[in-house]
């Protein structure tokens, strides 16, 4: 733990000292009270450019051991340099006055919601989609040093910026470590937040927002998702800077907002529907040319490469979001069908805790003068973003890119509501109030209780030696003990079906999944011998089954005659595919026509909607 927490400080020192010393290239000083946001906003600069120069070594195929030790030094050494030129502020500085009740009490309430936070990223990965294509596709990065399409995987043609961080740490480190770097989003999120409303609200609002977003981020897993939230939060608390510096100066801003939305774009597809915001928020602004040409080189450059390698390859930019525009390539339209429809049934409301967002007309700062502009702005955001986001899919992970920002505006509604209750409260009997200290003192009890049981149930989940990860593995990720067999005996070619959630385990590559040229449509609904023909056909020697959710698949009539059971583990069974003369077709290549020919099944699609893939 200690040194892994080591390791994620001289990360963030490099990116700190990274970021800074562009940011602040020829750049005068921040007042006092920005000086802590600046830092923020430079260290995630630091991380964007980290991203961007992985991302480029890998282009050349040149992303190795050496290439991230590399990084990593000129990182600390630039840090030393820039400590080196503030250390005579730093033994100036002094602390802030200290805070009314309230302002001390959204402080400590964002400390526990905190602690409750800090053991989260500690455990190894076993959420569905770290498993299941992030960590898998940054593990081939990281073994061929290089970008490629490995279309074994759920999501082969993504953009992959942040995963490439994943890449670094694997090479460097481990897979806990990746899910530090994405905690890192979420933490440098946090600081941000609460810096803007600190900077354009109150202390009060700030600690609220940050609570809300420490309740709602991801800090556990190898997601992207906070990383996304992290360079969308960059991208407009930049714009309102450069939207407060005098009309064609600072253009640091500018380029720095571009490009953090660049960086987003070119870790998740969702993060584009942002980009028409921006682009009207720097059209009310200026016309110039000069700007718009800085801000699109800048949000280019660290996404074109995804876009422009989709487009030339496939002929869609968006592969496969875009197929219905420009054409199916991997996916067909029942495949799209089905993504989407299963979008639309996980579909819910937001958390509670972003409801009173709708409250922030009612807020004082709503009308003072020197927040007016900043307070209507973060209105303008919020409603675009829920809009956007309620029309498009009210798909909750889609929404986490917007919550650090909207969070901040729930705050301001939250302390519309706290005023209202406190009037509230002046009002009640007196015997009441008078049991007012003991109500506080029960639910700051009660507060501190919850961070601690989160924080010991996140200490369950920390595995200090090999065995008790593997012990932990092995309770936790059903498919496991299965995959981890098949790494250790290659048996050949694997086809898995229920078991992608498992695959990072496993030998590299697993083909198998819902959607694409290896859908299970094609593969489950046959009889055994046509099964095992089909298998074969493409090389596969090895069927690995959950037969927890594939159900009858393995206890079809004939089965044993064209398949052998080599290893169970649990409900996880692998068997080898026979051979069976007059029935195996000639073998021949996959090409993209068969993804048109073979629509998934209604077996398939219910399993992408969580079913049991039961025999009809």
């Amino acid at each position: 733990m200690l040194a892994h927490d080591a390791a994620l400080a001289l990360v963030v020192a490099a990116c700190w000292g990274t970021g800074r010393s562009l940011l602040r290239a020829g750049a005068a000083p921040a007042p006092k009270p920005d000086a802590l946001l600046i830092e923020a906003l430079a260290t995630a600069l630091g991380l964007g450019l980290a991203i961007c120069a992985l991302q480029a070594s890998a282009i050349v195929s040149a992303l190795t051991r050496p290439t991230v030790h590399g990084l990593l030094g000129t990182g600390l050494a630039l840090a030393a340099w820039q400590a080196h030129r503030i250390r005579p502020a730093m033994w100036r500085w002094r602390p802030a006055p200290p805070h009314g009740p309230a302002e001390r009490a959204a402080l400590a309430l964002m400390g526990l919601a905190a602690l409750a936070r800090v053991l989260a990223p500690l455990a190894s990965p076993v959420a569905f989609d770290e498993t299941m294509y992030h960590l898998p596709y940054a593990r081939e990065v990281a073994g061929s040093g290089a970008l490629g399409v490995h279309g074994w995987l759920h999501f082969p043609w993504f953009p992959f910026n942040y995963d490439l961080l994943y890449s670094a740490a694997l090479l460097a480190y481990d897979d806990v470590f990746a899910h530090l770097l994405h905690a890192l989003a979420a933490a440098l999120a946090t600081l941000i937040v609460w810096c803007l409303g600190a900077r354009y609200v109150n202390v009060v609002v700030a600690g609220i927002a940050a609570t809300i977003w420490l309740a709602l981020g991801d800090f556990e897993t190898a997601l992207i998702d906070s990383g996304v939230a992290l360079f969308v939060l960059v991208a407009f608390a930049a714009l309102a800077l450069w939207y407060e510096s005098p009309r064609g100066a600072a253009n640091r801003w500018l380029a720095l907002a571009a490009f953090a939305l660049g960086v987003a774009a070119g870790s998740k597809y969702q993060a584009l529907v942002f980009v028409p915001l921006a682009m009207a928020l720097l059209a009310a602004r200026t016309r110039r040319p000069a700007s718009w040409t800085l801000a699109a080189a800048c949000f280019l450059l660290p996404c074109a490469y995804w876009y422009a390698r989709n487009g030339l390859l496939t002929g869609d930019p968006f592969n496969p979001m875009g197929a219905r525009l420009f054409g199916f390539s991997s996916w067909n339209a029942e495949d799209m069908r089905i993504q989407f429809e299963d979008i639309r049934n996980r579909a819910q409301w937001p958390s509670a805790l972003l409801w009173p967002v709708v409250l922030m007309p009612w807020h004082p700062g709503w009308h003072a003068p020197s927040r007016r502009a900043a307070v209507r702005g973060l209105a303008l955001f919020c409603v675009y973003a829920l809009g956007a986001w309620a029309l498009s899919s009210r798909y909750p992970r889609y929404l986490v890119p917007s919550v650090p920002l909207v969070a901040l505006g729930a705050a301001m509604g939250w302390q519309v509501l706290g005023g209202l209750c406190g009037r509230a409260w002046r009002t009640a009997p007196a015997a009441l109030q008078r049991s007012g200290p003991f109500l506080q003192a029960g639910a700051w009890a009660l507060l501190a209780a919850v961070a601690l049981q989160h924080l010991a149930a996140d200490a369950q989940r920390i595995a200090p030696t090999a065995e008790a990860r593997d012990a932990w593995l092995r309770r936790t990720l059903p498919g496991y003990g299965l995959m981890a067999w098949l790494r250790a005996h290659p048996q050949g070619r694997v086809y898995q079906v229920a078991m992608s959630d498992a695959i990072y385990y496993g030998p590299a590559p697993v083909w198998g999944d819902v959607f694409g040229p290896w859908r299970y449509g094609d593969f489950i609904g046959l009889p055994p011998a046509q099964l095992a023909a089909r298998l074969r056909s493409f090389g596969f020697e090895v069927l690995a089954l959950d037969t927890r959710i594939a159900v009858g698949i393995d206890t079809q009539p004939g089965f044993g005659r064209h398949f052998v059971l080599i290893h169970q583990d649990g409900a996880g069974k692998a068997f080898r595919v026979l051979g069976h003369e007059g029935i195996e077709p000639p073998p021949r290549p996959w090409t993209p026509e068969d993804a048109k020919r073979s629509p998934p099944s209604a077996r398939a699609q219910q399993y992408a909607e969580g079913g049991p893939l039961s025999k009809p």
